[in-house]
């Protein structure tokens, strides 16, 4: 789980991954402020299944992509990025298009995200990073 850009409130984030870890994924939660390369290197290190993105200051449309692009370049293709935060719904659908699997906008339960997860990670994998 990763805060991408300057974008500095958490709480979010931190519940969806507290709710990951609740439900008896491996979450590493990165912090606040870090770059796409930061993001994908820690995802490829940590050799994880999905990277899950949070972003409220509006940048999604550049960082979301740009991590799905440097996770393809440096052999990391296969890991799942899904996202969530402020995101306007004309926004997914380009968001999608550039290979970012899920958007979960306010209002999402927790519930949702962790069958989410769980869903397209299969059962017995885990790790969900950034």
């Amino acid at each position: 789980m990763a805060k991408p850009g300057l974008d500095g409130h958490d709480r979010g984030i931190k519940v969806v991954a507290r709710a990951l870890r609740d439900a008896g994924m491996e979450v590493i939660y990165t912090g606040l402020h870090q770059t796409p390369e930061q993001i994908a290197s820690a995802a490829i290190q940590e050799d994880v299944d999905a990277v899950g993105l949070s972003c409220l200051s509006g940048a999604h449309m550049t960082l979301f992509p740009r991590v799905v692009s440097l996770l393809q370049d440096q052999g990391g293709g296969e890991i799942i990025v899904f996202g969530g935060g402020i995101i306007p719904e004309s926004d997914i659908p380009k968001l999608r298009e550039a290979g970012i699997r899920e958007i979960f906008t306010p209002g999402t339960t927790t519930t949702e995200i962790i069958e989410w997860v769980r869903e397209h990670t299969g059962e017995n994998k885990q790790g969900v990073s950034g």
